[in-house]
């Protein structure tokens, strides 16, 4: 894959959203806060980190994505498709019956989907495995997972990181989609997490805390994690939910609602200014 530079990939993740937006208007059903709040991420990770091989989907010596938070799905295969994973009008078929796009991504139904998720809180055990694994097998591969914020509710997410930082699985990195919301409002109000930054210190990862919108920064905390040895790295990603269109940021109805079809122009016409 080709790197793309950093106002090109600005501009990427502003056409992921426009995908996003599009495919799950198309399907009457979704997730777009989540999904858009990851775009950046998702940019950078695809048109820049990521070591693979779209016409090689199962290269050996691939980087590993993984999505633990499942509902995202649209920011994944939006991604994929603009790499050419597949066909870009697959996109339309999102959520439809016999499509290979289904809410949550599953493993063997669509190229360069590395793992079936949508349980929460199981992505960073897969990819704790992915990093063990790729160690006794000596690759020199990479795991990232991309997990949220209310899915630190989940206790498995915090068994997965005491075994992480046990084994020094320093070629593992977490992104942490800091929205602040899930499905049922603020996670603050629901389940206090904070303060995420100490709580994964205390298990022994790296941490770089950014701006998840900030193309320079996400690219500096993906380089960082790199250089750092000896233990995982945490990267928690402060974001806005449904980040790019005016009605849908920090708007908790939009975590898993479409937009209907004048919604959906409107938040085009906003993604393509």
């Amino acid at each position: 894959m080709e790197k793309l530079g950093v106002e090109q990939l600005q501009k990427q993740a502003n056409i992921l959203r426009q995908d996003i937006v599009s495919m799950i208007g198309e399907a009457g059903s979704g997730h777009p806060g989540g999904s858009l709040s990851a775009a950046d991420i998702m940019s950078a990770l695809f048109f820049y980190i990521l070591q693979h091989r779209p016409d090689d989907p199962e290269w050996a010596d691939r980087d590993r994505f993984i999505l633990s938070k499942g509902h995202g799905a649209p920011a994944l295969y939006a991604a994929l498709a603009r790499c050419g994973y597949f066909p870009m009008d697959w996109l339309k078929t999102l959520r439809k019956m016999g499509s290979p796009l289904q809410g949550h991504p599953e493993k063997g139904k669509l190229p360069g989907v590395e793992a079936s998720t949508g349980s929460l809180g199981q992505g960073v055990s897969l990819g704790a495995g992915m990093a063990l694994a790729g160690r006794l097998d000596h690759k020199a591969y990479r795991i990232y997972v991309l997990m949220g914020d209310g899915e630190s509710n989940e206790g498995q997410i915090w068994e997965a990181a005491a075994f992480a930082a046990h084994y020094k699985l320093d070629h593992l990195t977490v992104i942490l989609d800091c929205n602040r919301q899930q499905l049922d409002g603020w996670t603050k109000e629901i389940l206090d997490t904070e303060p995420l930054a100490d709580k994964w210190r205390a298990f022994k990862w790296h941490v770089v805390d950014i701006d998840g919108h900030d193309m320079p920064q996400i690219l500096g905390a993906f380089e960082e994690a790199k250089q750092t040895k000896g233990k995982p790295t945490l990267i928690l990603a402060r974001t806005t939910k449904g980040k790019g269109v005016s009605f849908m940021e920090n708007n908790i109805e939009f975590h898993g609602m479409a937009p209907t079809s004048d919604q959906l122009q409107l938040a085009l016409k906003e993604l393509v200014q």
